[in-house]
């Protein structure tokens, strides 16, 4: 009888996800990109508190309010004062351009639920029906990252890649142990910082945030 309401919330939350990943790809500013990873990260916070929930885990509320902190609040504070730095530069012209971008990611989102269709038949976990819709989130967030040309954008599709990688683990696990989560939390930290940094450099040398500037270093 739990299995049901909590099946439904992790679809409605993983769903939330995806969309948030899809107005990446669909929308060309800044602004909007780092909205819709608060956006993202409020879902994932709400999805391993519900998941701590159903599964009488209460290691998860704590995981769930170190996600909802450094990721709902902190990171995204960040992006802001990154946005203001640099000027909130649209996506205007990416590599792969909108309409592809979003066709693609129809065909990402299919060829995630083939994937997960055998694992789905083998498990028993109540959250198994979010797994098709965090590997989705997955490739959809690995799109982001390699169609785009802003370093910006390129950051936040990997903060949006390191929580399709939590998600996958929440239901694919049906709640990970807290000192996994807080070591991935390290992981994504410093490898935000390490991106904010290279961000900078790029603007200081070529005052754009545009990675195809980096061409110009073969010159």
């Amino acid at each position: 009888m739990v299995a049901d309401p909590l099946s439904q919330l992790v679809m409605l939350g993983s769903s939330g996800m995806l969309l948030t990943a899809l107005i990446v790809l669909w929308r060309k500013g800044i602004p909007a990109y780092v909205t819709a990873y608060r956006w993202q990260s409020w879902l994932l916070a709400a999805i391993t508190a519900t998941v701590g929930y159903y599964g009488h885990d209460p290691q998860l509320y704590w995981v769930a309010a170190v996600l909802l902190a450094l990721k709902g609040i902190a990171i995204p504070a960040l992006l802001r004062t990154m946005q203001r730095r640099f000027g909130a530069e649209r996506e205007a012209t990416p590599y792969v351009n909108t309409e592809t971008s979003l066709a693609i990611a129809g065909v990402l989102v299919l060829f995630a639920y083939v994937i997960a269709r055998p694992w789905m038949t083998i498990t028993n976990l109540p959250t198994r029906q979010g797994l098709p819709l965090a590997l989705a989130l997955l490739f959809v967030s690995l799109l982001i990252v390699v169609s785009r040309k802003k370093a910006m954008t390129q950051v936040i599709g990997f903060l949006m890649l390191e929580n399709a990688i939590a998600l996958l683990a929440a239901v694919g696990t049906y709640g990970v142990p807290l000192l996994v989560e807080f070591g991935v939390f390290l992981d994504a930290l410093m490898g935000f910082l390490v991106m904010q940094i290279f961000v900078y450099h790029i603007h200081e040398t070529f005052d754009t945030i545009d990675v195809e500037a980096l061409t110009r270093l073969r010159h």
